[in-house]
């Protein structure tokens, strides 16, 4: 039994050291960005965000529907608990490439972060590009 458990510990022991030499060789270059949101316009095609850059700035991106889908698995929607964080989103690149996007939202729609788009704007127009995700900050 004590040669039972002394193997266990000395291969507990030897695992972090294996696991870590593995993932040295498979380094990424990966990082994210971080932009506060202003407001959030859900649409037919997608979503169309206004969110703020530089201090007094603000832009626009969408983001399609079919990005939020599995297999393009380029965008995800995460709902943020009740109180008083705003929301945000985080883009992420990987190899110096846009990878995906998170966006942290309001669960409630009645928040003010929330919009309705007047039913005479073409939104087609933010979505035209649907294979990139073209932001400035």
């Amino acid at each position: 039994m004590r040669k039972i458990v002394f193997a266990l510990i000395f291969l507990a022991m030897l695992t972090p050291a294996y696991s870590q030499n593995r993932n040295r060789n498979t380094e990424t270059d990966m990082y994210y960005i971080n932009v506060s949101i202003e407001k959030i316009y859900s649409t037919s095609l997608g979503y169309i965000i206004l969110y703020r850059k530089g201090s007094s700035q603000l832009g626009t991106v969408s983001v399609p529907n079919e990005w939020f889908t599995e297999s393009a698995g380029r965008a995800e929607m995460m709902r943020l608990p009740t109180g008083q964080d705003w929301p945000t989103m985080s883009i992420f690149y990987k190899n110096g490439e846009f990878s995906h996007v998170r966006i942290y939202v309001h669960r409630v729609p009645a928040h003010s972060t929330w919009g309705l788009l007047p039913g005479t704007v073409d939104v087609r127009q933010y979505f035209t590009d649907t294979e990139n995700f073209n932001i400035e900050y």
